[in-house]
Parts: structure tokens; sequence; C-alpha cells
């Protein structure tokens, strides 16, 4: 069976409990709302022609209900159908129009435990990169990745690259090289999803590409202007790991949200992953300040395919220890 085409991250979707106030947070950093209706909250960021890249839907508690790639061809669906039911992994169908400016889409259980999403048709929306008029607070532009913490980094690293055609940017590993987080892509940059070491499955963040370092300068005036400091949990700083600049904030829910800029090009068919050693203090924050606890602690659990339940937690299997990491 030949990997399906899977092209970027595209979308994720959230549950929130207040509409209003997340429109209000997201609204500042200076996401563009597609659509509305009384339960869901649609946003993209101003590069963005897809109909949205994040999802706000009304719920009882603050819920990942999928994250979310898009594939080249309707046919990869199919592909991707066959292969999670050969690893006895649970699939579900989401048909057209079951979803607002959305094609067919096939929901899956990985191996890790995390509710994924992969889709080839979505309605398209004018791109707003020259809409200078409109760019405020962080001006966001584009979906970038997913960072998900599980219980087996190297199970996910090895799954994805066999079986689902990723490629590995970065990667970090123990004294007896076995794999604590790893960068994983799709798309010619670091990375499209994230795996780190840890309690899960959990997303951990989103990440959002801006046009420029002083975009997070931005945000963070901006956001500490109108009440939102406490909100910002870490940064602005520079990563060692894909060398990007970074500002990580909580929206009212507490869904992590990454601002992210300064990373570089993986397309070279002969790019060989970079490895960095578990103890290296330069991977985590270049700068050396270290993150809060909230950062090693604290993530979004994910919903069931069903989405009546939370997905239980396992340990990671590697052994403990706060490390001073991770994007």
């Amino acid at each position: 069976m030949t990997n399906p085409n899977i092209i970027r991250a595209s979308r994720a979707v959230l549950h929130v409990t207040d509409l209003e106030q997340s429109f209000a947070f997201y609204d500042a950093l200076g996401f563009i709302e597609t659509a509305r209706d009384e339960n869901h909250l649609y946003l993209r960021g101003l590069e963005e022609h897809n109909h949205h890249s994040l999802c706000l839907k009304k719920g009882t508690e603050p819920v990942v209900e999928a994250i979310s790639y898009k594939v080249e061809a309707e046919n990869d669906l199919e592909t991707l159908a066959k292969l999670f039911k050969k690893h006895n992994q649970d699939v579900r169908w989401l048909q057209k129009g079951e979803q607002t400016a959305m094609g067919r889409a096939l929901r899956v259980t990985d191996p890790s435990g995390l509710t994924v999403e992969f889709y080839h048709e979505m309605e398209t929306v004018d791109r707003l990169l020259q809409r200078y008029d409109l760019y405020k607070g962080a001006k966001v532009q584009r979906i970038d990745h997913f960072n998900c913490m599980v219980e087996d980094v190297e199970a996910a690293h090895n799954f994805y690259l066999r079986e689902l055609g990723f490629r590995c940017s970065e990667y970090t590993a123990t004294e007896n090289d076995n794999i604590w987080a790893a960068w994983l892509h799709r798309k010619p940059s670091v990375h499209d999803v994230a795996f780190m070491n840890g309690l899960g499955p959990r997303l951990h963040h989103v990440g959002y590409w801006l046009k420029d370092p002083m975009s997070l300068i931005d945000a963070c005036d901006v956001l500490a202007s109108i009440g939102y400091g406490p909100n910002i949990e870490r940064g602005p700083g520079r990563h060692g790991l894909s060398n990007a600049f970074f500002l990580y904030l909580r929206d009212p829910d507490g869904h992590r949200i990454e601002l992210y800029n300064g990373d570089y090009l993986t397309s070279d068919p002969d790019f060989k992953p970079i490895r960095w050693d578990l103890d290296d203090p330069r991977r985590a924050t270049f700068w050396g300040h270290e993150a809060p606890d909230s950062w090693f602690e604290e993530a979004s659990h994910f919903l069931t395919l069903q989405g009546e339940q939370t997905v239980s937690l396992t340990e990671p299997k590697l052994e403990k220890k706060k490390p001073t990491f991770i994007i």
C-alpha cells in the first residue's frame, strides 16, 4: 500500500465554554472570522484561503474534538481508512455537509490515542494577505503545526514516518538513544506535528505562523493593554530546536496557542534529522530562560471518536524527568 498524500496540518476543532469570550481573545490576536452560528465560530489567518483553520465549538468543557490534516485527493481518504483499519484503529466517516464548509472527512484514533481528522475538500474564501487595513494584534497569517503529548514518542514517530509518509526534521534523544520528542513534517518546514513525552494523549498546543518576529511583540503589547496579560504563558523567546521565535498563550478556556515565526526549509531529499541531547539547555530556549510549571503539566484532553467521553490518559513510557525543552 502506498502512503497517502497528506499535505499539511490544516485545522483544529476545539470545544470552548463561551463563544463570545473566545471571540474577544482570538479577535484581539488578529484572527479573521469567516462565519459563526449559535454553536460554532470559524476563524482563519490573513493568508489562508480555506474557510477556516480553527473551529471553536460551544461545549460544556474545554476539550479537543480533532486535529486535522488536508490530503491531496479524495481517494487518499480511502487509503487512510484502509491503513488505520489494518492497524486495528477505530475510524469514523463524516459525510459532506455534516460539517460547515467541509466535504467528506475521515476521523480516526491513531495508535497514540489522538483523535485525528483527514479531509480533502473545504470551501474557499478570499485571501486577505494584502488587506493591510485588517492587520491587528499578532497579524496571524496561517496555521502551522500541532504539538501533542503522548505515552510513547518513539512509537508515534515510527508510525507517522513509516505509514503516513512524514519526515523528521529534529528530535531529542536520551543517553540510550530513545526518542524523547520528535518534530515531523509533510510541508517543507520544521513540522506539521511534534510529539513530546508526557501524560497523554493530550494536545499541548496549536501553532500559528506570523509574518515576522515583531508581530510577537505587538501581540504582547495588545494583549496586555486590554487585560490579557495573564494569558501570556511563555516567551517571547527563540527555540534552539527549529530556531523559531515563539510566544505561548492560553485562551480563556486554557487551550494553548503558539505564535511562531522563523524556522527553516526542509524540502531537500538529503536533509538529515538534527539530533539534540535531552540535557542540552539550548534546545528548549536558545536564550536560556526556563518554561513555567504549567508548560509541563497542563494540556487539552481529546474526545473519543464518538465524542462521548475524554480519552483516558496514560503515563509516558520513558523515565520521568522534567526537561527544559520543547516547541
